[in-house]
């Protein structure tokens, strides 16, 4: 008997007597390499809606009171219009009109990574965009039988376990249920007896790409394969749904994680960082959020 994993992670045998003939294959190139930093990030920001955005230029002004670092920068890609250093005075003002620290997110390198710096923002919680062909992260996270729930919106047993949510309330609550014009949002997760979530993640499909966000195990139930069964959950019902790549965001401190994404058949595919003005037009008072 011959067992042989297909390319979407199920397992089939036959009879060793069935097999003709067989040959060495190559994994199938990916054309996700050749995707630039800049349309990679573009391409993955509808996955993590803003409660208000507004365009300068062709840089997106995003703020969700407080709530990630995603949900409250400018998306700093491409031209905005005027000359980068007033387009940095313009974005402060937009972000101190709302309480909010102005901050960044920008790309090694860019026009505006060196504005950035030159005009003394502070650069921190570097981050890794992660790719993967749906299928290749299928064949490299084995189907389990842990069962997994899915919904289409958060309740209290989701939140119980998000201090970052619970926190930022309303905010964060428009944010991950997200308005996903021609999109699919479902919270996965794994409940203990008394209902409890002991492992949870957030799927979102968008123009044919799954992005994969708030991936957590309770400590107490670590090492029992929970985080797997929620991503393959997650994997499944992007694939269902007809994505065909797979993206997550990981903060590059955290190596145990970009890790055990490599094993699960994610790629680095380039990597950002986000800046905070130095002085929030004048209010020392503010910090900067922890949140990603």
């Amino acid at each position: 008997m011959v067992a042989v994993r297909t390319e979407h992670g199920e397992l089939v045998r036959f009879p060793t007597s069935d097999i003709v003939a067989g040959k060495t294959v190559p994994p199938r190139p990916s054309s996700l390499r050749d995707l630039d930093a800049e349309e990679a990030d573009r391409l993955a920001h509808p996955g993590w809606q803003p409660v208000e955005q507004a365009n300068l230029g062709q840089w997106l002004l995003r703020a969700s009171g407080g709530f990630s670092n995603r949900g409250n920068s400018v998306l700093a890609l491409g031209d905005p219009g005027p000359p980068v250093e007033e387009a940095l005075h313009q974005v402060a003002q937009w972000y101190d009109a709302r309480g909010l620290p102005p901050r960044a997110h920008a790309l090694p390198g860019s026009a505006a990574a060196g504005a950035l710096e030159a005009a003394g923002w502070d650069r921190y919680e570097p981050t890794v965009l992660m790719l993967a062909p749906l299928t290749r992260a299928l064949r490299h996270t084995p189907p389990t039988e842990v069962p997994v729930r899915q919904d289409g919106e958060l309740d209290a047993g989701w939140l119980a376990t998000d201090e970052r949510a619970a926190r930022h309330g309303e905010a964060a609550r428009q944010v991950l249920e997200g308005s996903l014009e021609g999109g699919e949002i479902t919270f996965a997760t794994v409940r203990g007896q008394d209902g409890s979530v002991t492992a949870r993640g957030r799927g979102v499909v968008h123009a044919g790409w799954l992005g994969v966000s708030s991936l957590w195990t309770a400590p107490d139930h670590r090492g029992r394969g929970l985080g797997s069964a929620v991503l393959r959950s997650l994997l499944e019902w992007g694939a269902e749904r007809g994505a065909s790549t797979a993206y997550l965001q990981v903060v590059e401190a955290n190596t145990a994680a970009l890790a055990l994404y490599e094993a699960r058949g994610f790629e680095r595919h380039h990597d950002y960082a986000y800046y905070v003005s130095p002085d929030f037009l004048g209010d020392p008072q503010r910090t900067v959020s922890p949140d990603r």
